[in-house]
């Protein structure tokens, strides 16, 4: 039997997906964990915009659920400095609003968003959205180890 780790296995094993949920209404909070953790899911919270970005800059989350419509610093405002930061940058962040309104959620992509989750939520619909990030983010991964492995062969082959 081959004891070597698949490029998929080798990401499961060295990759914790933890998700920080920034949202100022608590309850909203308690109810998106208590969905992702019954799932599976590791999660944070922050209930303000400068919580996130602080939360972030002490470890990186994995993928970011964030409302839009906070005091002091909106949604948008934290996603944009977020991806203004090349450490950040790459982290998937879902916007999360009450407002089912084309601009906002045109004003969500546009600032970076990744997608968009309208309140009042739907258990499947967080689950499905949350788990095609995380699906992208591992293949992002495969990606990335795959080359590595190319360049490794190609300095040994030199």
């Amino acid at each position: 039997m081959n004891n070597e780790s698949t490029p998929d296995q080798l990401l499961i094993q060295t990759t914790q997906i933890n998700i920080l949920i920034v949202d100022d209404v608590l309850e909203n909070i308690r109810l998106l964990s208590s969905i992702l953790e019954h799932n599976g899911h590791q999660t944070r919270k922050a209930i303000s915009g400068k919580m996130a970005l602080t939360a972030v800059a002490a470890s990186p989350p994995s993928l970011i659920l964030l409302d839009i419509r906070m005091p002091e610093m909106n949604g948008y405002e934290v996603c944009q400095q977020l991806k203004s930061n090349p450490e950040t940058a790459d982290i998937p962040i879902i916007f999360l609003s009450a407002s089912q309104d084309m601009t906002d959620k045109g004003q969500a992509f546009r600032s970076g968003g990744a997608d968009y989750i309208t309140k009042p939520f739907y258990m499947e619909e967080v689950l499905a959205r949350v788990q095609h990030q995380l699906t992208i983010i591992k293949y992002q991964q495969t990606i990335f180890y795959l080359q590595s492995q190319v360049k490794e062969l190609q300095a040994a082959t030199k």
